[in-house]
C-alpha cells in the first residue's frame, strides 16, 4: 500500500530566502527504517512523498501516476530494481533517478550503465544513506526543475563559479 503525504506548494521558500521547487518523489524500498530516513528528510524540505513497499507496488505507480524523482532500492524482496527500471523507460518516466542501495559499487554503476541504455539518467547513494547527501542532491533537482544553476555540490566546494575537490 502506497502512502501520499500532503500536498505542499509547487513552490516555497528555502530557508535562505531563495525559492525551491517541491518534487514529487516515489520512495521504493522494502525497508521500512529506509523508506521513513528517506521520507522524512525529503518531506523536511517540502516535497510530496509517495512510499512503495514493493517492486510489484513500484511498479503500478510508476504506470499510473507522475513522479518528478524516484529513489530505488535495487535489492527489493519481491525483485530487482532494474525491473523497476524497465517499467519507468516503458511508461516514458522523465524524471529523475537516485538509487539508494547497499549492493557495492559495481552493482550500482551497473544500474547507472543500463538506466543510461534505458535514456534515462540516475545518480546512486550508498547505504548508509548520508541524509546531507540525499538532501542536496533533492536541493540540486528542485533547483534544476526550475531552470536554476545547482548551487550545492557534495565533495567540493564552490570557487569562483568553478568547483573544486575538498583535500585534506
Amino acid at each position: 500500500m502506497s502512502i501520499k503525504s500532503q500536498s505542499s506548494p509547487a513552490r516555497s521558500c528555502a530557508p535562505d530566502g531563495g525559492e525551491r521547487r517541491s518534487l514529487q518523489l516515489l520512495v521504493v524500498d522494502d525497508d521500512a527504517t529506509q523508506r521513513a530516513l528517506i521520507s522524512a528528510a525529503a518531506q523536511q524540505a517540502g516535497h510530496v512523498v509517495t512510499l512503495a513497499h514493493s517492486c510489484a507496488e513500484a511498479i503500478e505507480l510508476v504506470q499510473t501516476a507522475r513522479f518528478d524523482c524516484v529513489t530505488l532500492d535495487l535489492m527489493l524482496e519481491d525483485g530487482d530494481g532494474i525491473e523497476v527500471l524497465q517499467a519507468m523507460a516503458g511508461a516514458k518516466f522523465a524524471g529523475s533517478v537516485i538509487v539508494v542501495s547497499g549492493m557495492d559499487a559495481a552493482r550500482r554503476i551497473a544500474a547507472r550503465s543500463r538506466a543510461g541504455s534505458l535514456g534515462m539518467e540516475l545518480r546512486s547513494l550508498p547505504k548508509p544513506l548520508d541524509l546531507a547527501a540525499l538532501r542536496i542532491c533533492l536541493a540540486n533537482l528542485g533547483k534544476t526543475a526550475m531552470g536554476l544553476p545547482v548551487m550545492h555540490i557534495w565533495g567540493g566546494i564552490k570557487v569562483e563559479g568553478e568547483a573544486e575537490l575538498h583535500r585534506s
